[in-house]
């Protein structure tokens, strides 16, 4: 690993008295900073989305992007876990920007050079290495959430940072209309977010601290006075790569569950939001610009939903993640149905169902990523964390691209409104199997 990215070592305490004010100046400092990373990466993830239908008027068929689109989402599930796991040993505070700024260079080398755009081959590969650079943004995030902020006031948290993911990825639509303003050229949905990505990542790397001790700070379990039963003997050692995967990981069968969930899971919120512009244009009728502003909506409609359900999965549900979320899934599956066959012309329901569609699915997508976290030591957070993100997106995401792509291209787009709704099932069923473990995980938390 590089000597910047590992670790830094732990410093002597500061002052007792002064531990509560500079404790809660960095846990600002550092939520401030995951958060508006993390909505930087988005700024480049569905870039693509948008340009879909330009580059159906090039002559590309749907099947071939979803192929195109498919990169990301293989590159992105495989870099999730294996730089999930990579970031459990590494320093946040670098590993955040770096990652983002990388992604930024790929992007603006697919919008500035106008032949990326010219081949399937040569867009899946630039999109296979954003994807790639895309999986070094949720671990360090993970990281920074175990270490800064304590089991029970996880949920809550997670919920709020979570909203990251909706206020980068619903400005994407906002930004390509800015950005083809001003250059006058669509590829710029491409390089326009870059810059500001760029920007954005080096404000990240002066809020990010690694961990508490690395500024004279304890532990958060004893700061807050809540300590996990899935601890370890020691807590704050750094676990190896093979003891993180074979003890903590691996051998979860809970942990599996979820994971297999957050494939489905993954398959609506991306087969749904990925097709949307197409779908709202062929179907529904909406303009560029109407697919843009519903694209929109959609993600920040996802803000309130996830911030109630992180609300109710600490306070009412009492860290019962499984419960909170299979309700949520059960409303998803209401929505997609109107969202499905509502008849052209019904402008405003099909944003209504679309907006409740974005309201709901967030939630079970931030409270799976909770459960991972909550589920493990938080030296192995990262890795389980990678281990759910990276089947929801080889196994969702990526059927959301090419099997929605496809099934439209042969089967119209009933087809994939079908799958979207078997997805849901197999959500609400694979959660369900994690009720009972879970509700014993925090009754033995709450003594």
């Amino acid at each position: 690993m590089f000597r910047f990215l590992r670790p830094p070592s732990h410093k002597p305490l500061i002052a007792e008295e002064k531990i509560d004010s500079v404790y809660k100046q960095h846990r600002m400092k550092v939520f401030a900073g995951i958060f508006i990373g993390y909505a930087a990466y988005y700024l480049l993830r569905k870039n693509f989305a948008l340009a879909i239908p330009e580059l159906i008027k090039e002559g590309y068929s749907k099947g071939e992007l979803g192929v195109a689109f498919s990169a990301i989402a293989l590159s992105y599930g495989i870099s999730k876990f294996v730089m999930g796991n990579v970031s459990d040993r590494s320093n946040a505070k670098y590993f955040l920007p770096l990652g983002l700024i990388l992604s930024a260079l790929t992007m603006s080398l697919m919008g500035i050079a106008g032949w990326a755009t010219s081949s399937i081959t040569i867009m899946y590969i630039l999109l296979f290495l954003n994807g790639w650079f895309q999986g070094m943004g949720w671990p360090p995030c993970g990281r920074v959430m175990v270490h800064w902020f304590s089991l029970q006031e996880r949920g809550t948290k997670m919920g709020i940072w979570n909203v990251a993911h909706n206020v980068g990825g619903g400005l994407i639509g906002p930004l390509a209309i800015l950005g083809i303003a001003i250059f006058a050229d669509w590829h710029s949905v491409f390089y326009f977010p870059a810059i500001i990505a760029s920007v954005i990542a080096l404000i990240a790397l002066y809020l990010i601290t690694d961990t508490p001790q690395s500024v004279g700070l304890p532990p958060v379990e004893v700061y807050k006075n809540d300590f996990p039963k899935t601890t370890t003997g020691n807590p704050e050692k750094e676990l190896k790569s093979k003891e993180i995967f074979l003890k903590y990981v691996f051998p979860n069968k809970f942990l599996w569950y979820i994971a297999f969930a957050n494939i489905f899971v993954y398959m609506i919120r991306y087969g749904v939001i990925d097709w949307a512009p197409t779908f709202l244009s062929e179907v529904k009728g909406f303009s560029t610009e109407e697919s843009s502003w519903a694209y929109f909506a959609y993600e920040y409609a996802g803000i309130p939903g996830t911030l109630l359900c992180g609300y109710l999965s600490d306070k009412v549900f009492h860290g019962n993640r499984a419960s909170v979320s299979i309700i949520y899934m059960v409303f998803v599956l209401a929505a997609i149905l109107v969202y499905w066959l509502t008849p052209a012309g019904y402008f405003w329901i099909d944003n209504l169902a679309l907006i409740a569609i974005g309201f709901l699915i967030y939630g079970p997508v931030m409270l799976i990523g909770v459960q991972a976290l909550d589920m493990v030591p938080k030296k192995a957070a990262g890795t389980a964390a990678g281990l759910t993100g990276m089947l929801g997106y080889l196994g969702g995401a990526l059927t959301a691209n090419i099997a929605i792509g496809y099934l439209v291209d042969f089967f119209g787009w009933d087809g994939g409104f079908i799958l979207l709704l078997s997805a849901g099932i197999l959500a609400i069923v694979l959660t369900a199997l994690t009720l009972k473990h879970e509700r014993q995980l925090t009754e033995r938390n709450s003594k």
